[in-house]
């Protein structure tokens, strides 16, 4: 444990709708008919806030996708509980708003700098040990978010971490608590234990026995809800061929990228600062003092060297380097180009002090001749294009999209292909069935019930996508003789597992009564005895750890008591506990331990009380 701590329109449509909207108004009432319209997008309010319904989608396709990596690959995702998921999913929802609206009433806040640091530290956004704009676009697209969603989603997601760290980091406890927790902690147990034999093989079952089985368990037998789209994929990439480029273009973009090249100078100075400790006249007298020294013949780099209080140049005789007009101070700048090679100005005064500079050389701009610089200005231009027809492209198919019954039209309109997916589910699948935006499209009521196009999706930003279902494949019932394998294998394992049980139980009662002696060899077994066992012992499974340290203390010496525990194998083991051996008080070190261990514990209890306390005083409606 101490290791655990530490590491811690108009038309016959429009009249329709109309004549409908009035048989509803007759029949309900308008406020009825007010509440469906205004909440039909909603899954809920908390205290005034929307959740809406592509929220609780997206939800839930995380927390299905996160089941399914813990569970492995192989497992058949049709088994969960589409309900329960759903209900999980927005009681995590609104525990977020609620610790959002929490953090704001405290007046939690964070810089956009802060939000920039937290992104480009974040290893998995990395490439190299450098930060990856596509490695982290990559990431955050296969979590199913948008640049600006992910960084609303991480924003909120910091100011909840404050909210955390400020109530969980208040806690605090008592000296009797730490040795109190100290005592158990360090308590070790002398205990013997006894594997029981489970053997499913001898369990014999009837066909009638395992179709029970079939017909009371049937929702855990179910083929996957899955769906087939038709979508339209515009790729940023075809547009590339369509536009051209005019040679007065060119050249226009050509006398514009080499107007901005200047001539270079390579400038080296001796800097008297101004300061709390050297006013403006001492400066003077002595940046006059190096002035008059560069007059009797000394180095201009070796009184730069001696003098200069420009720590980034003075060890390199004042050499700034090659630069361009626009990068000095003003004033600085000035009086360099003033200069001729070689020659050394008179003291300036700038905002750092006094200055003397010398101009150490001049580079013409070396202009590239237009042949080199064309197929680069060609590909900038045509890329603006490219991109302007691009978003323009993507307006018109999500205009086209929302208008149109299918995808025919809107595939013609912009001369797109009309492409189907291969049959996937809420996990996920192939292809662009891959992105968690399209399987959150493809699942959500508008699409799947409704028979509507969807909005556009992002995949990337060079592609988007508009879909629609072509079919869903509800959950079937399994055939009995597609799972009867898999169903004996489990009956076999319970009742073997339940036989095991009554056979241990039976042995217990015989050694409490003392018809069976406690260290004789059962049906050829010997118990495995383990002296002054710890909380962590080593090569014990941590399910008869855990029985044991619940156990009871005996009362009277020899006098063992007893408990039974199912392995996750369905294996059976009875362990006997010996006696209770309480340790020596706690070290300094080991206390300051225990108290960090506790207070950070009573910490997480503050804030889930809190918690508790914003949903208690919440008002929240689900829909």
């Amino acid at each position: 444990m101490l290791q655990n701590i530490r590491d811690n329109s108009q038309g016959w449509i429009a009249k329709t709708i109309i004549g409908v909207v009035v048989a509803l108004m007759a029949l309900t009432g308008f406020d009825a008919i007010f509440k469906a319209t205004t909440h039909r997008n909603d899954a809920a309010k908390v205290n005034g806030e929307d959740i809406s319904q592509n929220e609780l989608s997206q939800a839930v396709d995380m927390q299905r996708r996160q089941l399914m990596q813990q569970l492995g690959k192989d497992f058949d995702a049709s088994l969960l509980d589409e309900k329960m998921l759903r209900e999980a999913a927005l009681k995590g929802l609104i525990d977020r708003k609620l610790l959002l609206q929490g953090a704001e009433n405290s007046k939690f806040a964070f810089s956009e700098a802060a939000l920039d640091q937290v992104i480009l530290q974040t290893p998995e956004f990395s490439v190299d040990g450098k930060f990856s704009s596509e490695r982290f676009d990559q990431v955050i697209r296969q979590l199913g978010y948008g640049r600006l969603q992910f960084r609303q989603m991480l924003a909120q997601e910091m100011l909840i971490g404050q909210l955390r760290a400020g109530l969980a980091g208040s806690g605090f406890v008592t000296d009797a608590q730490v040795l109190a927790f100290a005592r158990l902690e360090k308590q070790t147990r002398d205990f013997a234990s006894l594997n029981v034999k489970v053997d499913p093989a001898a369990v014999k079952l009837t066909d009638d026995e395992v179709k029970a089985y079939y017909d009371e368990h049937a929702k855990e037998f179910m083929t996957p809800d899955q769906v087939v789209i038709d979508y339209l994929e515009l790729k940023k990439a075809s547009f590339f061929d369509q536009v051209s480029v005019k040679d007065e273009d060119l050249q226009a973009q050509y006398q514009k990228e080499t107007a901005n090249l200047s001539e270079q100078r390579r400038a080296a100075h001796i800097l008297i600062e101004v300061n709390d400790k050297v006013n403006e006249a001492q400066a003077k007298a002595k940046i006059d003092e190096v002035q008059q020294r560069l007059a009797k013949g000394e180095s201009f780099e070796a009184l730069a060297k001696e003098f200069s209080q420009d720590p980034g140049s003075a060890a390199n005789g004042g050499d700034l380097g090659y630069a361009g007009p626009g990068v000095y101070d003003p004033i600085f700048e000035k009086a360099l180009y003033a200069l001729n090679k070689d020659q050394v100005s008179a003291p300036v005064r700038t905002d750092f002090g006094w200055h003397l500079i010398k101009l150490l050389g001049v580079e013409a701009p070396q202009v590239p001749s237009f042949a080199s610089l064309k197929d680069k200005l060609t590909k900038e231009l045509k890329t603006q294009q490219v991109e302007q027809r691009f978003v323009e492209a993507t307006k018109q198919l999500e205009d086209s999209s929302f208008e149109a019954s299918d995808l025919a039209q809107p595939a013609q309109e912009l001369k797109l292909t009309v492409h189907t997916s291969a049959p996937f589910g809420r996990e996920g699948g192939e292809g662009v069935a891959a992105n968690r935006a399209v399987v959150t499209a493809a699942f959500s009521p508008e699409v799947l019930d409704e028979g509507a196009n969807s909005t556009a999706i992002e995949l990337d930003p060079e592609t988007v996508v508009v879909l629609r279902a072509k079919e869903h494949r509800k959950p079937e019932q399994l055939p009995l003789e597609s799972v009867a394998k898999s169903i004996r294998v489990q009956l076999a394992k319970e009742h073997a597992s339940a036989d095991a049980k009554t056979k241990a139980e039976a042995l217990i009662a015989s050694l409490r009564d003392g018809k069976t002696p406690l260290n004789k060899a059962v049906d050829g077994q010997n118990w495995k005895v383990v002296a002054a066992a710890t909380r962590g012992q080593e090569g014990v499974d941590p399910a008869v750890l855990q029985a044991l340290f619940r156990m009871p203390k005996p009362e009277v010496k020899d006098k063992p008591t007893f408990s039974s525990v199912t392995l996750a194998d369905g294996s059976l083991v009875i362990v006997r506990l010996d006696g209770v051996n309480e340790a020596a008080a706690p070290s300094e070190e080991e206390k300051a331990q225990y108290r960090r261990f506790l207070a950070s514990r009573v910490g997480q209890q503050d804030f889930a009380a809190y918690r508790k306390q914003l949903e208690s005083q919440a008002d929240i409606k689900r829909f």
